[in-house]
């Protein structure tokens, strides 16, 4: 499980393909990717923003930006842990993500990048 830990908060990363909503004929591979923010630090934060870069085994690369995750803009406090499941399709089997939460720490309103680790995503039959 891809992890990094950037200014006290960690990020777990765990991925599955969606077989069920994919359909490799027309080059549409579904997968879902599950996150674990835990706070590891001293001060309560929230996450504002989210930036990701999405690059496909055929050179493409999209990038995704917004507010929260799935709708929600979170609040840690020390020793807490968020989760949430999103999802991303491709058009090959082989993918890979990346990306930053922005976050800030309340009650000083000092804002910072966290690191999220980048990830592979691939269709299980491509191990082989």
């Amino acid at each position: 499980m891809p992890t990094t830990t950037t200014q006290g908060v960690t990020v777990t990363v765990t991925t599955n393909y969606l077989p069920d909503y994919s359909s490799p004929a027309q080059e549409h591979y579904v997968f879902a990717y599950r996150i674990e923010i835990r706070n590891d630090g001293e001060f309560t934060v929230k996450l504002l923003r989210r930036h990701w870069y999405i690059s496909d085994a055929n050179n493409s690369v999209r990038e995704v930006e917004g507010e929260g995750v799935v709708g929600r803009q979170p609040v840690l406090e020390p020793g807490e842990t968020h989760q949430y499941v999103s999802g991303c399709n491709l058009k090959s089997g082989v993918g890979k993500m990346r990306g930053t939460y922005l976050m800030e720490r309340l009650g000083t309103g000092a804002q910072f990048e966290v690191e999220i680790p980048e990830f592979t995503l691939m269709v299980p039959y491509r191990l082989n």
